[in-house]
């Protein structure tokens, strides 16, 4: 497969913006002042359903015949995805069907009927649900949603980028959160096609290193077992289309660990007022540890991908 250029980027955006927030980008005193270097926040939990997630669906779906999405819709998600897919078919008028682990945390399973979809739970972790919708889709005839290997959907993502380095062009270095790859794929494309000099830093869960293990192979390396639950940065196999992306296109993938990025979310929402999730929270939370090596006051920009925090989540969570 060939890598996407900027105009297909751009081209995507005429699709999803009629849809969606340009979400806003903030300066973060706090965070220049911990760490040493300039940092910058865009922040797509303020996105339509809560995450970046909406915006690759939209894509897929303004590229595909109408007989495709008049069949109905498919996916396997953790949460986000399922409501980017539901919304987005909301959109568009035609049916969807989700299928979410046992994992998937009620206020992203309550959302996802919300929008419209309906709902399958099965299996414990994303790549369990993934296995069953694809057993689904043959049976019923749906079509397929990818959440992260499609390279119409990661050109929808990488808006998120586009815009970041539209806003903030001076920017070092920007940190991404990694589950399967598809955002920071779109990220690193877009971002790399305006300025090439800019550093691309993806962020994985220690106990899920599945992107980094498969790009250190040069292959992609299925996951024997998990950690702790970050949700949104739990897959045993990450994408092929992704690996090779971000092969290509990152330069550097940090491993937090899972405790350091529990502690992070409502250590954000004390110091900067933002509901994050824990993906979201991961770039904060590799800046609070030190990771990134980078020099000293650098321009530094982290993707806070969601805010679709159910609040049990907080129960246990220190406050720094």
């Amino acid at each position: 497969m060939a890598f996407l250029t900027l105009r297909d980027f751009k081209e995507a955006e005429t699709h999803i913006a009629p849809h969606i927030h340009r979400t806003p980008v903030f300066h973060s005193e706090t965070l220049s002042r911990l760490t040493g270097h300039d940092v910058w926040l865009k922040a797509e939990n303020l996105q339509k359903t809560g995450s970046y997630k909406v915006r690759g669906p939209l894509n897929v779906l303004a590229g595909m015949p109408k007989e495709e999405r008049e069949r109905g819709l498919i996916c396997a998600s953790a949460g986000n995805h399922a409501q980017g897919v539901a919304r987005a078919a909301r959109q568009y008028g035609v049916p969807a069907v989700v299928v979410m682990s046992r994992a998937v945390k009620p206020a992203k399973l309550d959302a996802t009927r919300g929008y419209g979809a309906e709902v399958i739970i099965h299996g414990e972790v994303w790549d369990d649900a993934y296995a069953h919708s694809l057993e689904i889709a043959k049976e019923r005839s749906l079509t397929y949603v990818h959440p992260f290997d499609d390279p119409r959907l990661i050109a929808g993502q990488g808006g998120v980028g586009m815009e970041f380095i539209e806003d903030v062009p001076d920017l070092d270095a920007v940190l991404v959160p990694i589950g399967g790859g598809g955002l920071i794929s779109g990220c690193a494309m877009a971002i790399k096609a305006i300025n090439p000099k800019v550093r691309i830093i993806g962020v994985e869960a220690a106990g899920a290193p599945g992107m980094k293990k498969s790009v250190e192979a040069g292959q992609v390396v299925t996951l024997d077992t998990v950690g702790p639950m970050v949700d949104g940065l739990v897959v045993r196999r990450v994408g092929e289309y992704t690996r090779k992306v971000v092969e290509a296109f990152v330069d550097d993938i940090l491993l937090v660990e899972e405790k350091t990025i529990f502690d992070t979310v409502p250590w954000v929402m004390e110091r900067l007022k933002l509901v994050v999730e824990g993906a979201a929270a991961a770039p904060i939370a590799a800046l609070r540890a030190g990771l990134p090596s980078l020099p000293g006051g650098s321009k530094v920009g982290c993707v806070l991908s969601g805010g679709n925090l159910d609040v049990s989540q907080l129960t246990g969570l220190s406050w720094n």
